[in-house]
């Protein structure tokens, strides 16, 4: 049996589908725009608005974690080349420098592949390229069921 998540993966989704798959979703909420995706890396921005703010005037912390686990999701179930889908079960956000305006950029790529499960690393970066969260994201493969 062979195992989709170590196997090369021919299933693409371009971005702009996957823009119009999540627009009514958490992500379309949040203003996620996907400008890459791929098995080996995902790539997304956010336009920082009041809507993502906390009352101190920066991001919520949140909306860091909710951004990590969505890229790391979506390259999670890329790399399982249409043969299920991957869920996150373990979230692990650093948060390392505020953010008050402008565009965070998220890109996320595979650090394991397992069988039953994957672990992704996303850095999200501010407009200049500093560092502002780091995240872990482990995934369980939810494989689809074979009909009998």
């Amino acid at each position: 049996m062979t195992n989709p998540a170590t196997e090369p993966c021919t299933y693409t989704v371009a971005p702009a589908d996957l823009n119009a798959v999540t627009a009514l979703n958490l992500e379309g909420h949040l203003g996620l725009k996907f400008t890459e995706t791929s098995a080996e890396r995902v790539r997304a921005t956010v336009a920082v608005g009041p809507q993502l703010r906390q009352a101190g005037g920066i991001v919520h912390g949140g909306v860091y974690c909710s951004i990590i686990e969505s890229v790391a999701s979506w390259g999670g179930t890329l790399l399982l080349d249409g043969e299920g889908h991957a869920v996150g079960v373990n979230n692990n956000t650093d948060f390392l420098r505020s953010v008050r305006d402008g565009v965070l950029i998220a890109d996320a790529e595979p650090v394991f592949r397992g069988r039953s499960q994957q672990l992704w690393r996303v850095v999200i970066t501010d407009k200049r390229g500093h560092e502002c969260a780091i995240g872990h994201v482990r995934l369980q493969n939810v494989l689809n069921r074979k009909a009998s």
